[in-house]
């Protein structure tokens, strides 16, 4: 899985072992390929107003198109990049065709949401170059996590607890490292207050307002510093999975979307990506090798917390985390609660 998200950032094609060959269509290489068909997600394809969309039932399913003439690398970006539909205004037709290798089309488009980019593919292109093999199974057991250790730990004195020690964790297959910030002394008999933390450089490092990354990251350490004056302890695990699971550039685009009108869902949409793909089963490994298994949630997603319990975390108590919205946020607040069912007022 490591080598494919690679492979896909150098825009290099991967082959399935039983499917066809994937070049990606965003960052290809190579310059003359074509193919009449391409893989996109049905998110995507509803935003285009193609006929497909009726053929998925959630909106990051697979759908393969054929065009009448083949595909040239322009002509792909121009339907997987939505920053180019004004540009390109005038798409098909292109035909709907039925899906022989559905889990490999899953597959190909989680690999794309991973490494960041588009997701769009040309499906057995002409002159792909050489391609990196690899096997639809590796995804799941990629997944679960179990990899990830502890690499190493360290105190780390911060402006809300001088005492709190920072654990870094790797795993062999995967490229991002995340990390756990403990405030307090790790005791057995009380359930530690916890924050699942999505890494957000443009809230929490450039004090972005347009969400509530960065103040929700200052109130959690200060609320674990409370606890831990009163006894207690805390952990913030800052998770590597920028714009809630799509990447930096992705988010990025996402926000360009937003400032022509479209609310957060509706921009990942046109991405062709999903609202929510961020990787809660490794935040349950973490927890684990904190020997964390019985928590105090900060959060107000629902889903956070039934994702963590079905990975085996049990979570005592849900606790409100809601701070004042911004003239920049107000709607994308709301967008949380009206459309991802966060708890909030």
């Amino acid at each position: 899985m490591a080598q494919a998200v690679d492979a896909l950032r150098h825009g290099w094609p991967i082959a399935f072992d039983r499917g066809p060959v994937f070049l990606p269509a965003e960052t290809a290489i190579t310059t003359g390929a074509t193919s009449e068909k391409m893989l996109i997600s049905a998110a995507r394809a509803l935003t285009l107003k193609l006929a497909n969309q009726r053929e998925a039932a959630v909106p990051n399913a697979p759908v393969l198109i054929r065009s009448g003439e083949p595909f040239a690398l322009s002509e792909a970006r121009a339907v997987a990049d939505p920053a180019l539909d004004l540009k390109h205004p005038f798409k098909g037709p292109y035909k709907a065709e039925a899906l022989e290798w559905r889990e490999v089309a899953e597959v190909a488009l989680e690999l794309a949401r991973i490494a960041g980019i588009l997701p769009a593919f040309l499906v057995d292109p002409t002159d792909p170059g050489e391609t990196v093999p690899v096997a639809a199974s590796d995804l799941s057991e990629w997944s679960e996590g179990r990899q990830l250790n502890i690499a190493t730990r360290a105190r780390l004195p911060v402006a809300a607890c001088d005492t709190a020690e920072i654990v870094a964790f790797r795993s062999a297959d995967d490229t991002r490292e995340h990390v756990a910030l403990i405030i307090g002394d790790q005791r057995g008999d009380k359930a530690p207050l916890i924050r699942l933390h999505s890494e957000c450089l443009t809230g929490d490092i450039l004090g972005s307002l347009k969400c509530d990354c960065g103040p929700q990251l200052d109130a959690a350490l200060a609320a674990m510093a409370d606890v831990a004056i009163e006894g207690g302890w805390g952990a913030l695990l800052y998770m590597r999975q920028e714009g809630r699971g799509i990447g930096l550039i992705n988010k990025l685009r996402a926000y360009r979307l937003q400032d022509q009108g479209f609310d957060t869902v509706e921009a990942n949409e046109r991405l062709g990506l999903p609202d929510e793909s961020r990787d809660f089963a490794t935040a349950a490994r973490m927890l684990d090798l904190l020997g964390a298994r019985r928590i105090r949630l900060m959060t107000n997603n629902p889903k956070k917390v039934a994702a963590l319990e079905a990975a085996g975390i049990t979570v005592n108590e849900r606790v409100p985390h809601q701070l004042p919205d911004n003239p920049y946020n107000a709607r994308y607040l709301a967008t949380k609660r009206d459309k991802s069912g966060h708890l909030l007022e």
